[in-house]
């Protein structure tokens, strides 16, 4: 090879090394551009009789900068990333909704009770008993603007999967078509060489969907690569692709489920566990594990309130001596309980509140599946992922808080949704609109006879039940021989029986109806306990009902304990939602800004292998120029011998 020829290879490379460097300099801010740098190496060597003499120079690749451990390292990091930034984007927004001193539920249930004490402290004043109805509807309008919003947060959740399966379903088959373009390129290559564009931007494909949903790559012995999500369902298999669904769940209405199809026709549903990273499990974990629990813990303290504020109203008497009736109603639409649309029966699965059981209610969704080879019911709680079984005899009483009733047999395998307090916040409305109608008054009333002689003294402590009223007063008189009352009225439920012992402040309760004898009576005396409802009574100044509606603010209503008496009141079971989720958002909060760190970690390791460094290029660019130039010199010192070699002749 002439010297020309060694010029020629030496200005080729330092081209090469120019233009692979102003490439790199071009992409330095290009997403998921790797740096590339030319492999050059001595040209084979000819044999002469003085040895052998160099051929110059030759390129051999250019080679992109690349580890596939780092590149694994940030794919993972990123995953997980954006799995917390979907989870905390979603539940900041319900901590600061449920939190909001203003906006929150917890002033509308003080300014309720408030307007109650007021009612208590002036049982006949109209603008008091107007109050109450004012900021009842206050508080029921509160409740429902909390569940719309949280419904809203559904609606944007189904709305974000949508979207974010689609665009899955386009990196997918990019991703495929990637892997033709790349298989047809180095087909074309020697053994040596990549298309190192493409393959930069096949990874920035992966990548991208790796943040959308956690995926697995395996690479293929032609270069190209599969992609699996979820528990291995394949989204890109050489230049094939496969879809993701977004569906209506056929369990519950509400929400939509990511499914899977192989082949066009077929449509499985993926288990959400198995989406654990990226933005689409972040978007799944939060409305399984924190919008759920927050909706139907809402519920429960509307349905709880409701049921228990019903009961002790409907132990009192209104304005015109009528026995009260419920304050709040809750629609038919709750408890909530719909059949999957699998289900090959017709059988329908019917629930109601049991309103004497409200500490009872739990928070939980359950799925109900009927096993027809042991004629049982299994229930799962969906929310805690705890599972029971119970008879068919026994369906009736198996979720706390409400009774269950099936119109018939269902056929094995048939399963029910059943969410007792999802829609409770939406549900619950005022029942009354006259404000004579509010039970103020107590049924009964009690008084000590004016000639007793003993210092007895009598004190009603309300009833439990209005069942059983007397219809007639009824007359206590104490026998000091037995320390004992008897029993004497015209209502022959009242009449007669056993004694009643006597022990001083204990409470008695007679029928349903709780009253307290203090001192010490003397033989003879007599204690009366005498209806106050019904036609002719009116209890105007009475308020001794009203007092216990007063008390159920701060009693104890919900949340039975395993011996089944209730451990919390409306505001602890609200106070205890907003802790849940405050909890929650700080830990994911915490957890997000390690995740960004660590991501920032895993780029800067990535970066310093594969980034383009200006300063670096900008030698490399002087290198190379100088290398030209030299090559360049070479060639002219040549073609100076070649003019003198040719002027000797």
């Amino acid at each position: 090879m002439s010297t020309y020829s060694i010029g020629i290879s030496a200005l080729q490379a330092a081209q090469a090394g120019l233009i692979t460097t102003q490439h790199n300099i071009a992409n330095a801010a290009t997403p998921g551009f790797h740096r590339q740098q030319i492999i050059q190496g001595a040209a084979i060597p000819q044999q002469s009789g003085v040895g052998f003499l160099g051929q110059g120079v030759q390129v051999t690749d250019v080679q992109r900068l690349y580890s596939q451990f780092l590149t694994d390292q940030v794919m993972n990091t990123e995953a997980q990333g954006q799995y917390l930034n979907a989870y905390y984007g979603q539940v900041k927004q319900i901590d600061n909704l449920l939190a909001d001193p203003n906006a929150g539920l917890s002033p509308s249930v003080q300014q309720f009770f408030s307007a109650v004490q007021e009612l208590a402290s002036n049982p006949s004043s109209a603008p008091a008993r107007q109050s109450v109805l004012s900021e009842a509807q206050t508080l029921v309008s509160r409740f429902g603007t909390i569940n719309q919003r949280l419904s809203d947060l559904r609606q944007d959740v189904n709305t974000q999967l949508s979207g974010t399966v689609a665009e899955i379903n386009s990196a997918a088959k990019q991703i495929a078509n990637l892997n033709e373009q790349i298989v047809l390129a180095q087909g074309t290559a020697s053994a040596t060489q990549s298309p190192n564009d493409l393959l930069d931007l096949r990874d920035k494909l992966v990548s991208d969907l790796n943040k959308l949903a956690k995926a697995t790559v395996v690479k293929q012995y032609d270069g190209t690569l599969n992609v699996y999500i979820g528990n291995g369902q394949a989204l890109v298999v050489g230049q094939r692709t496969f879809s993701l669904t977004v569906n209506q769940s056929a369990e519950d209405p509400d929400n939509l489920v990511i499914g899977y199809n192989s082949s066009g026709t077929t449509n499985t549903p993926i288990s959400t566990a198995s989406l654990g990273g990226g933005k689409l499990g972040g978007l799944l974990d939060f409305r399984s594990n924190i919008l759920e629990t927050a909706q139907n813990s809402l519920g429960r303290v509307a349905v709880g309130l409701a049921e228990t504020f019903n009961s002790q109203h409907k132990l009192g008497v209104d304005l015109n001596g009528v026995l009260g009736k419920d304050f709040f109603s809750i629609a038919a639409t709750s408890p909530s309980v719909s059949g999957n649309t699998n289900n090959t029966s017709g059988v329908k699965l019917t629930a109601a509140f049991d309103p004497n059981a409200a500490g009872s209610l739990t928070t939980g969704s359950y799925r109900i599946t009927y096993d027809s080879a042991g004629a049982n019911y299994n229930i799962t709680d969906l929310t805690s992922n705890t599972s029971t079984t119970v008879a068919a005899a026994s369906l009736s009483t198996a979720i706390g808080g409400i009774t269950l009733s099936a119109s018939g047999t269902p056929n094995n395998g048939d399963s029910f949704l059943v969410l007792p307090t999802r829609y409770g916040a939406r549900d619950i409305s005022v029942a009354i609109t006259n404000t004579s109608d509010l039970a103020a008054a107590a049924p009964v009333q009690t008084s000590a006879t004016p000639s007793n002689t003993g210092t007895g003294q009598i004190s009603s402590n309300g009833v439990s039940s209005v069942a059983t009223l007397p219809t007639a007063s009824v007359t206590l008189t104490y026998d000091s021989s037995t320390s004992s009352f008897v029993k004497s009225s015209a209502d022959p439920s009242y009449n007669g029986g056993a004694p009643i012992p006597y022990t001083s402040g204990s409470t008695i309760s007679l029928n349903g109806v709780n009253f307290v004898i203090t001192g010490t009576p003397a033989n003879g005396d007599t204690f009366n306990i005498s209806p106050n409802y019904g036609p002719g009574f009116t209890a105007t100044s009475d308020n001794r009902n009203a007092l216990q509606l007063t008390s159920l603010q701060t009693a104890n209503t919900l949340v039975n304990n395993a011996a089944g008496k209730a451990t919390v009141s409306y505001q602890s079971a609200y106070s205890q939602l907003v802790s849940t989720v405050g909890i929650k958002t700080r830990e994911i909060d915490i957890r997000n800004q390690a995740q960004t760190s660590l991501i920032d970690q895993t780029r800067q390791a990535e970066q310093s292998l594969s980034g383009v460094n200006l300063d670096e290029e900008a030698a490399n660019l002087v290198r190379y120029q100088q290398a030209y130039q030299a090559a360049s010199k070479a060639l002219e010192i040549s073609s100076k011998l070649f003019d003198t070699i040719l002027s000797l002749g």
